[in-house]
């Protein structure tokens, strides 16, 4: 079989894949016309022809679908800061998920107390007579909420505000005599060590994110660390709960799912009902959605992979080359979702920026507890009623690097082109991850809970068919 080699993103194209399933766009760049460079962020003059890839799309759908950049334009055209003070709100205490919904819904787990998988006393787990050395140590969960727009992501990282690095200096002063001295011998500064239940991006909000610290010093009481991580960054971080858990705690490795909710705005006069035969001029989406990604917010977080594969081609006229739309019904995205439920996947598909050694066999594949799509209001907009939104709720027992987004983009790209309920699964048998959408914006992803006890499906926010 004939083969194209793939020259963008290895991570995105590790091998070679079958030439049929693409189509080679060239463009050429003139003077007279200046083109984007999205890299540096600079008009572009000058001759210079390149090649471009798109992924020709084989299962049946009723209109066409986006490309890569129009899917990208489509996305990041919303009014996301609308999402992100709503977000803020939550954290502060003035609003609540359950509001999105009209109704007051239990559906955080008690996190304030130790799981049920780690009850028994740290004193009656530990063996008999003198206890010492490594059996002095005292493991505490703590349970974090944050504002997604106000960090640079989870992970520290030199010269960037981070959730870790803010936790970990704040973390400093419970740190025991011998590690602090082994810094200061180092010459690094005396912090804490923050385990966590898995790492999130830049922009995404987090209700019950958890971690875990450890120290030997006998004098550090729960409230203590809940101060000093209260103190840390006021209003943009808080400490939920923080309680002793036993040694072999893990906040990562113990726990049995996670939940995820996604905020997808709709613009003013969309409703995210059906509107046969709507369709929008090209040239206005792409300028909006043009200055949308360089502004602030929007285009901080795109990857190298996302930045390689916006540039497709030139052509203004992507959108009214074919029949494609501009508008799609929740219900549909519900029912694509609903495929999901109950299934151990592969979602290779639907991953980004993942190690080579997590690309094939069990370390792509997550079972879906549950995972539906809802019309819902977003108060304390300039609406009276509040916006229009779309919620997407996902709980799994693990999740790939950005699958949230790649899901919730792929699903509302599929939605659109009126292709078949099972699109979603038929999509995990692609070869290439260009066949799905490009990841959607961080703004609306939110970090739910982490439980470490089974999934109650009486706990979720969207509930019903």
């Amino acid at each position: 079989m004939l083969t194209a080699s793939f020259r963008g993103n290895q991570a995105s194209l590790a091998c070679s894949v079958p030439i049929e399933r693409f189509r080679a766009i060239a463009t050429r760049r003139r003077s007279s016309s200046p083109t984007l460079s999205m890299k540096g962020g600079e008009p572009d003059s000058g001759e210079e022809e390149k090649a471009y890839v798109h992924y020709d799309h084989v299962l049946p759908s009723r209109y066409e679908r986006w490309t890569t950049r129009e899917s990208f334009q489509f996305m990041h055209n919303r009014p996301w800061q609308e999402v992100r003070d709503f977000y803020f709100s939550v954290i502060n205490g003035r609003s609540s998920l359950s509001e999105l919904f009209g109704a007051e819904r239990s559906f955080v787990h008690d996190d304030t107390k130790i799981p049920e998988a780690y009850e028994e006393s740290r004193v009656e787990s530990l063996p008999e007579g003198n206890r010492s050395g490594r059996w002095e140590r005292r493991t505490y969960k703590i349970v974090l909420s944050y504002h997604g727009g106000s960090f640079d992501g989870w992970q520290k990282q030199p010269g960037l505000n981070t959730v870790q690095g803010s936790i970990e200096r704040s973390l400093g002063e419970f740190v025991d005599e011998k590690k602090a001295k082994l810094l200061k011998d180092k010459s690094l500064p005396v912090e804490g060590c923050a385990l966590v239940a898995g790492r999130t991006d830049k922009g995404v909000t987090a209700l019950g994110q958890v971690c875990s610290f450890y120290t030997w010093r006998k004098d550090v009481e729960p409230q203590h660390i809940e101060l000093a991580v209260n103190t840390a960054a006021p209003m943009r971080l808080r400490a939920v709960s923080v309680s002793e858990v036993s040694r072999s705690f893990h906040p990562n490795f113990s726990a049995k799912w996670r939940r995820y909710l996604y905020i997808f705005p709709f613009n003013n006069g969309e409703n995210g009902e059906p509107s046969e035969g709507t369709k929008e001029n090209v040239d206005e989406i792409s300028s909006k959605a043009n200055s949308a990604s360089r502004s602030k917010g929007f285009g901080n977080d795109i990857g190298d992979e996302d930045l390689q594969s916006l540039i497709l081609s030139d052509k203004e006229d992507d959108f009214e080359g074919g029949n494609k739309q501009v508008s799609f019904e929740v219900s549909r995205v519900n029912r694509f979702l609903q495929h999901l439920e109950g299934k151990l996947l592969s979602y290779k598909m639907f991953a980004r920026d993942t190690k080579a050694s997590r690309n094939f066999g069990p370390p792509t594949e997550c079972f879906l507890f549950h995972a539906r799509a809802a019309l819902a209001r977003l108060k304390g907009t300039d609406h009276q009623e509040g916006r229009k939104v779309m919620c997407i709720e996902l709980v799994a027992n693990r999740f790939l690097r950005k699958m949230v987004r790649v899901l919730v983009a792929t699903s509302i790209r599929e939605a659109v082109a009126g292709s078949e309920e099972d699109v979603l699964m038929k999509l995990m048998d692609s070869t290439s991850r260009r066949a799905t959408a490009p990841p959607a914006p961080p703004d609306g992803l939110c970090l739910v809970d982490v439980g470490y006890t089974d999934f109650n499906l009486k706990t979720c926010l969207i509930k019903g068919s």
